[in-house]
């Protein structure tokens, strides 16, 4: 059995929801109550001592502590559906595409949260150790996200999926940054049709309500 520590209003485990949605596996689902500290407890510290989830179990009992890991393990354990590329260049373009979505969307966004957000303060960086705000970053992250929606509209008004013809792990990082934004007031506008239109078309795939 596989073993998987969620949070539901967390977005980074929501990426692993999705994957796992994707490719139609069953886990043994334990939620962890982030916003009252559980990832703390000692309980969850022998799961993972960097305090974070998602995490992902295997049925062996390797402990898998990061999105990257875990889509890896579950490409390699679950090919169908192929969702990091079937071909060398097809797997490239997914791996860019994922960087740019972690780095220049969902790492911004963090910084605006985690840097302003009075329920953050002294965790401006996750896991065990305190780590104090910096306003600064805050702003940078606002401006940083803005310009990531105006990447993904351009790169969208010229196919369908981010790394082409085939949905991938890259959409499904985009998408929870789009989703995770509006925690902090930044959505697409009108200007962003393209962008709109692979928003719909994410929503209607049964994972995005993981």
């Amino acid at each position: 059995m596989i073993t998987f520590y969620d949070c539901a209003t967390a977005p980074s485990p929501r990426r692993a929801r999705m994957i796992l949605a994707e490719k139609r596996v069953d886990v043994q689902r334990v939620e962890i109550d982030l916003r009252n500290g559980e990832q703390f407890s000692e309980t969850f510290r022998a799961v993972n001592p960097a305090c974070t989830v998602p995490v992902l179990v295997t049925p062996g009992g390797e402990a898998l502590c990061d999105n990257a890991s875990i889509a890896r393990w579950l490409e390699e354990v679950y090919p169908d559906p192929p969702l990091m590329g079937v071909d060398p260049l097809d797997r490239a373009r997914v791996a860019e595409w994922l960087w740019r979505a972690e780095f220049e969307g969902l790492m911004a966004i963090m910084e605006v949260l985690r840097n302003s957000s009075k329920a953050m303060a002294g965790r401006a960086l996750p896991g065990p150790h305190a780590v104090e705000q910096i306003p600064e970053l805050a702003e940078r992250g606002r401006a940083r996200a803005q310009r990531f929606l105006d990447v993904l509209e351009a790169r969208l008004a010229d196919t369908p999926w981010l790394a082409g013809d085939t949905f991938s792990v890259a959409d499904i990082a985009a998408f929870v940054f789009v989703e995770f934004a509006g925690w902090v007031k930044i959505a697409p506008g009108a200007e962003h049709g393209a962008l709109a239109s692979w928003l719909e078309a994410v929503r209607a795939r049964p994972s995005a309500s993981a």
